[in-house]
């Protein structure tokens, strides 16, 4: 018998589990607040075992964290497919659209995306694994933008100081329309956010940029 079929169907009943608890955890916090609710209540809400819980997270800040899951490969995959010619500003501004997009699902209409996100940015705990997985990010963009632009992301300052600038700007952009709650436009405040930076970003170091002289 052919293995694989049947790894495929294990490995599609582990993502409905996770998928089944994340949406459990996200519901209960968002609606309780997170140091009011426990693992026994996920699980209850989640119809599964403690130990099934722990088996595919450590903690319930990893199943918060869990909602962020792969927006850092999909904001470096939108960068390396913007057209080579295109201003640094505008093929970060979309990256990081990619991101924004998702922290601000238009299609969320119960707006349990905003209330994940007030979570995530209102809680220590969590706000520290964001920041983590942020810092992820910029090294994924920098090495993008030094691979785009023929540099050097060890020896040279701009892949990575443009990649900070443009989660700073995707930072902003988060706490302005998380406090607003979601009243402010997100892709508006993003064309905000990079109108600010775009000078800096669009000074590229051999691509018709200007490096400072000695």
């Amino acid at each position: 018998m052919n293995p694989r079929p049947e790894g495929t169907l294990a490995e599609r009943k582990r993502q409905l589990v996770a998928s089944e608890l994340t949406e459990a955890a996200l519901q209960l916090l968002a609606s309780k607040g997170f140091d009011a609710v426990t693992v026994d209540e996920i699980v209850a809400t989640a119809g599964v075992s403690k130990r099934t819980f722990f088996r595919y997270f450590a903690s319930k800040e990893d199943v918060v964290v869990q909602f962020l899951a792969g927006l850092g490969a999909a904001m470096r995959a939108e960068l390396a497919a913007r057209p080579a010619a295109e201003p640094v500003s505008e093929a970060l501004r979309h990256a990081v659209w990619v991101g924004m997009a998702v922290c601000a699902d238009r299609a969320d209409h119960t707006g349990r995306a905003l209330r994940v996100v007030q979570l995530i940015l209102g809680t220590p705990a969590l706000l520290a694994r964001f920041l983590e997985r942020q810092a992820q990010w910029r090294d994924d963009l920098a090495a993008e933008l030094a691979s785009r632009h023929g540099l050097d992301p060890g020896a040279d300052l701009y892949p990575r100081m443009a990649a900070g600038m443009a989660l700073t700007a995707f930072d902003a952009v988060l706490h302005q329309w998380s406090g607003s709650d979601g009243a402010q436009d997100p892709e508006t405040l993003t064309k905000r956010a990079f109108a600010v930076i775009a000078p800096a970003l669009d000074q590229v170091p051999g691509a018709g940029g200007r490096r400072p002289t000695d």
